[in-house]
């Protein structure tokens, strides 16, 4: 990335050890997750140690995860009108996206490198505006974040609903439009698809402040990344 993009800011986010606000609210959250690889654990603190002989400013804050604390700087560059992209492969961070905030997402097996902007994400996804990404995810469910969504609603309903009524809570007001099945899934479930929403959301308020001089790129620290 750093060679092939030449960026002039760039930080590192990393969720910090310890439940986030989610678990708090949702003792399940991302508990069907497998434990994490020993090997993993112990590569941690070494890939951090990389990171900064890199001169790369790692970013963590306590008790939220590093999809918020990305999702908050982005808002605060965006503000500041500051051409932005969030290194990710994963969905969720559409509803981050602006005309200024993009998703690069990494290479993967055989799928290059792609950058997604507002019509990437709205046209991948079926709808309007990038934040209907939370509700579509909301309905839909998550089940590599264990967001459990509406049991049987799935991508095609999700996009489907949020197409028709804009979002979940315009979806919950009018339960009456809905038909059969479907309608009884979605009023049996209101509640678990309230708080889906709330998981789904990427919070955009993490106390802290983006600071550019800061996330300067610098000239890497040869000597202790050779060693």
């Amino acid at each position: 990335m750093l060679s092939k993009e030449h960026p002039t800011h760039i930080g590192i986010a990393f969720d910090p050890s310890g439940p986030t606000f989610r678990h708090e609210a949702f003792e399940q959250y991302k508990a069907q997750r497998e434990e994490t690889p020993e090997a993993i654990r112990t590569a941690v603190p070494i890939i951090k140690d990389i990171i900064r002989a890199y001169r790369i400013p790692i970013l963590e804050v306590k008790g939220y995860e590093a999809d918020d604390v990305i999702g908050t700087l982005a808002r605060q560059a965006d503000e500041l009108g500051i051409e932005t992209y969030m290194m990710t492969p994963d969905k969720d961070y559409g509803q981050l996206v602006t005309s200024h905030v993009r998703i690069y997402r990494p290479k993967y097996g055989d799928k290059e490198f792609e950058i997604m902007g507002i019509k990437e994400v709205t046209e991948k996804y079926g709808i309007n505006s990038p934040l209907q990404v939370i509700d579509m995810l909301g309905l839909m469910g998550d089940s590599s974040d264990n967001i459990p969504g509406c049991p049987g609603v799935g991508e095609k309903t999700a996009q489907k609903l949020i197409a028709e009524f804009g979002s979940i809570e315009n979806l919950l007001e009018h339960t009456d439009q809905l038909k059969g099945a479907l309608k009884t899934k979605v009023e049996a479930n209101r509640k678990m698809i309230e708080f889906s929403k709330f998981l789904a959301t990427i919070k955009i308020d993490v106390p802290i402040t983006l600071n550019m001089d800061e996330l300067k790129r610098e000239e890497p620290n040869e000597e202790e990344l050779r060693k």
